[in-house]
């Protein structure tokens, strides 16, 4: 099962079920450009069996980074752009694989150190202790088109590199998903209120993205299940938009939720009470979360979707695509370590490690340390940046280090990303 073809609308054909699921690399230069360390870190995930690799962030806007070191593409490339876009794109894609760019904007999740003066649907501030994230201003209607617009010439630029697909990033709290919230959306014009007019931008960059591309290539959306904040974008509205991404053409769906104030899939804990969404009592035994939201989604849609969060076992895995729940599973976190997992999976292999379970920052004396919200928020970044910190190591030395301190990893990534901004063009 988990290596069957998978048709895709557009036609596209991906070779098995496994997608590498999109993680923020850190590994451009200063300025944005792709580097040999993502050609190396590519490569390496390419020679791993999936049958699609997603990358992380590919930003539209340099001025709103999800993080330091992401790849930008906010104009048409000069021949330098082109021509790394076009050795990573190669390396990516060298055993037979899907290489598809996630393209994305921060919005007001871009730390004050890129930008301490953020765009965002509306002027809400996100909810997060320390200060790190200023409190943006709406855009405006000509700043809108020209996002737009920016969505599409990336997502040419990065077919003409010879990437396969791209994906649009609606999830996890960035620009888009800032737009589809009606608890950060306040506008009063064309782009908020009704959940038809807080879609509009994303439908916009769909049709800008499909007339730049054709119709044969393929075009991702990835979108939240829910917010899982009160007042939040809720299971009900995610499903609306899946209908009308279906009718946009849109060739998948990744399946996924939350934001840095609720990151249910990052798996830190959020600044306040979850809001309970209406699926399944299943769901929070499942082995990954979104697979019951998918499953309810593939009742009342024909697009094929995706799940990334918490697969581990191959049982489970072959369960969900066996009824139906989802077309392609997504891993992510396994493959910073294990980076042939789609290839041993296919092969017979049982289950996947689980490494943030033995990731923590506060040691057993200090737990009740843990009872303070902004303590348990560090100590869940904190073990994400031991992720990135593997995916350094990839990319730098082909290497991975099960055994590298967490605290360490958490130094090592708050410096590089201030040593970046510093060398930052």
């Amino acid at each position: 099962m988990l290596n069957t073809p998978l048709t895709l609308p557009c036609g596209a054909v991906m070779p098995n079920r496994i997608a590498k699921a999109a993680m923020t690399e850190g590994l451009a230069t200063p300025d944005g450009r792709p580097t040999s360390e993502l050609e190396r870190l590519y490569g390496i995930w390419s020679d791993g069996g999936a049958g699609m690799l997603l990358t992380g962030n590919v930003i539209i806007d340099k001025d709103h980074l999800e993080r330091p070191g992401n790849v930008v593409i906010d104009r048409k490339p000069d021949a330098d752009m082109a021509a790394r876009l076009a050795s990573w794109a190669k390396a990516g894609t060298r055993g037979g694989n899907h290489l598809w760019a996630q393209i994305s904007h921060g919005g007001r999740q871009t730390q004050k150190l890129v930008n301490p003066t953020p765009k965002s649907s509306s002027d809400v501030t996100l909810a997060l202790p320390g200060g790190q994230f200023a409190k943006p201003s709406p855009l405006t209607k000509d700043e809108i088109t020209d996002l737009v617009q920016r969505w599409a010439i990336a997502a040419k630029a990065l077919q003409e590199a010879g990437f396969t697909g791209v994906q649009i990033h609606g999830a996890h709290g960035y620009l888009i998903s800032q737009f589809l919230s009606p608890r950060v959306n306040l506008r009063k014009d064309e782009y908020g209120g009704s959940l038809e007019n807080r879609a509009r931008f994303l439908r916009e960059i769909m049709a800008a993205v499909r007339a730049a591309v054709g119709p044969k290539f393929p075009i991702s959306v990835k979108l939240n299940s829910a917010d899982f904040q009160k007042g939040g974008f809720d299971f009900k509205d995610s499903l609306k938009v899946v209908k009308w991404l279906e009718q946009d053409s849109a060739d998948l769906i990744e399946i996924s939720g939350g934001t840095y104030e609720q990151p249910k899939l990052m798996g830190v804990e959020g600044m306040e009470a979850e809001e309970t969404q209406n699926v399944a009592p299943s769901t929070a035994a499942r082995e990954a979360y979104f697979v019951d939201f998918a499953q309810a989604m593939q009742a009342e849609v024909n697009v094929p979707l995706m799940v990334t969060g918490g697969f581990r076992s191959r049982a489970a895995m072959e369960q969900a695509l066996d009824q139906g729940a989802t077309d392609v599973i997504g891993l992510g976190r396994p493959m910073c370590v294990v980076t042939d997992a789609p290839k041993q999976l296919i092969e017979g292999r049982d289950n996947l490690p689980r490494y943030e379970d033995n990731l923590d920052l506060i040691p057993g004396w200090l737990g009740f340390l843990k009872r303070f919200q902004a303590i348990k928020a560090i100590n869940g970044f904190a073990g994400i940046y031991w992720f990135y910190e593997q995916l350094w190591m990839l990319g730098h030395e082909g290497r991975t280090d099960e055994n590298y301190p967490m605290f360490r990893a958490f130094r090592q990534v708050e410096s590089r990303n201030k040593d970046i901004m510093k060398r930052r063009v």
